[in-house]
């Protein structure tokens, strides 16, 4: 048996191809917030190594586990890129709350705990609801919601992307959003 046919080199195309798919994912992702000056950059070492590792492909061992572990590499490196870009949790989301609660207990717990909010009454199928806005930074986002659920284990509510963000109040949670 051929180790470097049928084990490094395989192995070699793995690891590559996650380091590429993982950098062009993270550049999607900037680029979907706005951060286009890193963009550029990622893509640059993005290509870099894929044109590396289809080149050692082609010109090298043509073996069918090859196609495998390139195939393998994108998947892998997919997930490492979307598992990198929730750990760095860049951009801002809106959160959107479509509550029959008291509007101004909801938006004072928010604004409590140092996050902007802001109200607006609406009709539902139900009769009349408070829809609250908020923008967070997408680190505290786990935080907000946690508080929102044990408020009311049953509160409506969804997350957006936001892409721009000018001007408004976007304080840091602070230390009464924490679960006790």
């Amino acid at each position: 048996m051929d180790l470097y046919t049928y084990l490094l080199f395989p192995l070699l195309i793995v690891m590559a191809r996650v380091m590429d798919v993982s950098l062009g994912t993270l550049r999607i992702i900037l680029i979907s917030k706005g951060l286009k000056k890193l963009a550029p950059v990622i893509g640059f070492f993005e290509v870099f190594i894929w044109i590396i590792v289809v080149n050692k492909i082609i010109t090298g061992v043509s073996h069918p586990i090859t196609y495998f572990a390139y195939a393998l590499g994108y998947a892998l490196g997919t997930y490492v890129g979307l598992y990198i870009d929730g750990k760095l949790s860049l951009g801002k989301v809106m959160i959107r709350i479509i509550s029959k609660d008291d509007p101004h207990v909801l938006g004072e717990l928010l604004r409590a705990s140092n996050i902007g909010a802001t109200a607006v009454k609406a009709e539902g199928r139900d009769g009349e609801v408070t829809i609250l806005l908020s923008i967070v930074n997408r680190k505290e986002l786990n935080k907000v919601l946690k508080r929102l659920n044990e408020f009311n284990p049953n509160i409506f509510y969804t997350v957006e992307d936001i892409h721009t963000v000018n001007k408004g109040f976007f304080g840091k949670a602070s230390k009464n959003l924490k679960h006790k």
